[in-house]
């Protein structure tokens, strides 16, 4: 079960905005950490995923375990939330 969900974005992100799309269609609820608007949090969303791109999701379970999930990628964000 989804604990929490915290996606990195930007303000031209295409790709961020189809994320939040199919969250929120899904029943979901998510904390955003908009990149553009905060710009000292690029370190963390690096230190999570290793890239420099995104959206990069971040769902943490009730057990506490973490996936990231980068770029709009059904295939790794369908089960990590199910």
């Amino acid at each position: 079960m989804v604990k929490n969900i915290t996606i990195f974005t930007t303000n031209t992100c295409a790709y961020c905005k189809m994320v939040k799309q199919f969250l929120t269609n899904k029943g979901f609820s998510y904390d955003e950490v908009n990149l553009d608007n905060e710009p000292e949090k690029q370190k963390e969303a690096f230190e999570l995923s290793g890239q420099l791109t995104v959206p990069i999701t971040l769902i943490t379970k009730s057990d506490d375990s973490k996936q990231v999930v980068v770029g709009y990628n059904l295939a790794q964000l369908v089960p990590a939330i199910s």
